[in-house]
């Protein structure tokens, strides 16, 4: 249903609003995926989250930690279009295949420290927030900092609307990201 009510707007049939994000988004990726298409139905939607998303892509946390925390909130929200993108963004930055096949499946990692920014991504959306002590002094002992702690909340809230929206207004998987595609329960296609 979600489909049939919600339009794949263009730079041209987009609200007025819409209409610069969606031309930003044009000139830096060269077309405009169908999900900020139909994103584009709230100007605002759609510029919170792409405002929330290079937030979070400033943060101190290096990339491919920051794709950990994308995919962790992609896969347990159940957004095959983030996991597939996001999937081959740890494809270019040439993340080891256990890592990324973990992450697709949502099962630990295979080193300690990158475990450790999963499972307190997952405290802190299990928790909403009020993560343990014992969790917390684990994601610390492992290498990461106060300050990554906070940005892995800012990563979770710009995916978390990612993952909503896409889920909400039916978005589909564009052409570029199918080799990447994620069924949701085994992790692959």
């Amino acid at each position: 249903m979600s489909h049939a009510v919600f339009v794949t707007h263009t730079a041209e049939s987009a609200p007025p609003d819409a209409r610069p994000t969606i031309e930003g988004v044009l000139r830096k990726f060269g077309h405009v995926p169908t999900a900020v298409g139909r994103m584009a139905t709230s100007p605002q939607l759609l510029e919170g989250f792409l405002a929330a998303s290079a937030a979070f892509d400033q943060s101190s946390l290096d990339p491919v930690d920051r794709e950990i925390v994308v995919m962790t909130v992609a896969a347990r929200n159940g957004c095959h279009v983030s996991v597939a993108m996001h999937t081959a963004t740890l494809a270019r930055l040439q993340a080891p295949s256990e890592l990324v096949e973990a992450l697709r499946a949502g099962t630990p990692l295979p080193d300690a420290r990158s475990e450790a920014l999963r499972s307190f991504t997952l405290a802190v959306m299990d928790h909403r927030g009020a993560v343990g002590d014992e969790e917390t002094r684990a994601f610390l002992d492992a290498g990461h900092s106060p300050r990554n702690a906070l940005e892995v909340v800012l990563g979770i809230g710009a995916y978390t609307i990612s993952a909503f929206a896409n889920r909400l207004i039916d978005a589909p998987l564009d052409p570029p990201f199918h080799a990447f595609a994620w069924d949701g329960e085994t992790g692959g296609a």
